[in-house]
């Protein structure tokens, strides 16, 4: 699943070469996704201007001039722009074209990505529907991991009485958002904690660590263009490279670098987890 860095990689790409175009046309092509895709989309969005282009968490956020598109690229999704004539692929399940002959496909195999329309509503209108306000779609998110607001002194302080393992905890999107499996590993492994620990028993000196390790293996991730294991490229279709920088994560049986013990795999949540039974504890 393309997690943060993924994300990130995609909307600066796209952010460089959609913001002021116009939205022409929406084609929608399968509507069932994860979420059926409005029937009215392109109605909603025909001849609007792209404002800006931002994220949340590890969901697209396309600003419109009347709204905002929210992008969620699933298990296997991937936006891929396209300048000259393509054959269309048997799974880019929505274009969106764009002045200047640019189209935008959305790439989904398996169909676990979503397509969401949030119109800006006036103040007092009948469009004025809180529960479809953008904020309420995030609300039960926690803090972006660059902003101030996550911090050793806000995790230490959340984690007091949890007893779920600290990697499980970070990957609820309650403490910190876009940290999933691979970066939590990762994050984990340079802050020397042991991903099973439960999360209520972890100091705030060691959280410290923790949230500069999650800074640091996200910007890196961000740089090398993400991780592709499977499916995930970037808007120019190419494939990211941390997954050649990995310490742990992928690699049970193998030495650790920095101690040469084993590293090894166990089942957190539904999910494998890496971890050196040396450098974490």
């Amino acid at each position: 699943m393309p997690e943060l860095p993924e994300v990130e990689v995609v909307r600066q790409g796209l952010d460089a070469v959609l913001r002021g175009l116009r939205l022409l046309r929406t084609e929608v092509r399968v509507p069932k996704l994860r979420w059926e895709v409005d029937p009215q989309l392109d109605a909603l969005t025909r001849n609007q201007m792209v404002c800006a282009l931002d994220r949340r968490s590890k969901v697209l956020l396309v600003a419109l001039e009347r709204g905002t598109l929210l992008i969620h690229l699933g298990m296997s999704g991937s936006l891929r722009r396209i300048q000259q004539p393509e054959a269309l692929r048997t799974h880019d399940h929505l274009i969106w074209h764009f002045s200047g002959g640019l189209e935008l496909r959305l790439h989904d195999p398996r169909r676990f990505g979503s397509v969401l329309w949030f119109a800006h509503p006036c103040v007092g209108s009948a469009d004025s529907d809180p529960a479809r306000s953008i904020d309420a779609h995030f609300a039960r998110l926690g803090p972006e991991p660059f902003d101030p607001a996550f911090n050793a002194d806000s995790l230490h302080r959340r984690s007091q009485g949890r007893k779920v393992a600290v990697k499980q905890w970070l990957m609820s999107g309650t403490p910190v958002v876009g940290v999933g499996n691979i970066y939590a590993s990762e994050a984990l492994y340079r802050a020397g904690i042991d991903p099973r620990r439960a999360a209520g028993r972890i100091g705030r000196h060691r959280y410290a660590r923790l949230v500069d390790a999650i800074r640091e293996v996200l910007r890196q991730a961000i740089e090398a263009g993400g991780s592709t294991l499977r499916d995930f490229v970037g808007s120019h279709g190419d494939p990211g490279a941390f997954q050649q920088h990995y310490a742990v994560y992928g690699r049970d049986g193998e030495a650790c670098p920095a101690c040469g013990a084993k590293v090894r795999r166990t089942i957190l949540g539904q999910r494998s987890s890496f971890w050196c039974p040396r450098c974490q504890r």
